[in-house]
């Protein structure tokens, strides 16, 4: 299947990208939605020095973009941990249309997620209900925390939902999703 991601001719135009963002900038934020790491749920695993070696950067200066992108221009969020990064309305533009392919690859992509809290992140800002909705799936099940487990400083908000409560979400989603099928 070819891998390949939509940039808008728009990108250009929005007045974030004219008026907030340098050329350095402008070049970074295109890196970060098409580099052959990307997803199409706009959250995927990348090093500091993948990003320095793909750009020609050092190391402090991919670190720096990072910094920026994520403090000041608030469009990314990056979980040094887990070394994953999240695109704020990435799927503004890729995840416009549903259909049984798309969910297909979005449950695929979601479930490689380590950091749940991206999901909710980058799913606040899908348009299309149908994908959107599966993003919450994946955000309302998967931060469930054990009674006496301590949450990680990562994760986001957490369900204490008990089991059998997890169980019940669960048969409820299998259910819509049988519905959509």
């Amino acid at each position: 299947m070819a891998k390949f991601r939509y940039v808008f001719t728009t990108f250009w135009n929005d007045p974030r990208v004219v008026e907030e963002m340098t050329a350095e900038d402008k070049n970074f934020f295109l890196y970060l939605l098409t580099n052959e790491s990307t997803t199409q749920i706009g959250i995927y695993q990348i090093t500091k020095k993948q990003i320095a070696f793909d750009m020609g950067y050092s190391m402090e200066s991919a670190g720096a973009l990072l910094q920026r992108f994520r403090d000041h221009h608030e469009l990314i969020k990056y979980n040094e941990d887990t070394r994953e990064i999240a695109i704020k309305n990435c799927g503004k533009y890729n995840l416009n249309r549903g259909g049984k392919p798309i969910l297909d690859c979005v449950r695929s992509e979601l479930k490689e997620v380590k950091d749940t809290s991206l999901i909710r992140w980058v799913g606040e800002g899908i348009p299309n209900e149908s994908v959107r909705n599966v993003y919450v799936s994946y955000y309302d099940t998967s931060n469930v925390t054990l009674k006496n487990e301590e949450p990680s400083k990562n994760a986001g908000s957490y369900d204490t939902s008990t089991i059998s409560g997890q169980k019940e979400k669960e048969n409820k989603k299998e259910k819509e999703y049988k519905k959509e099928k």
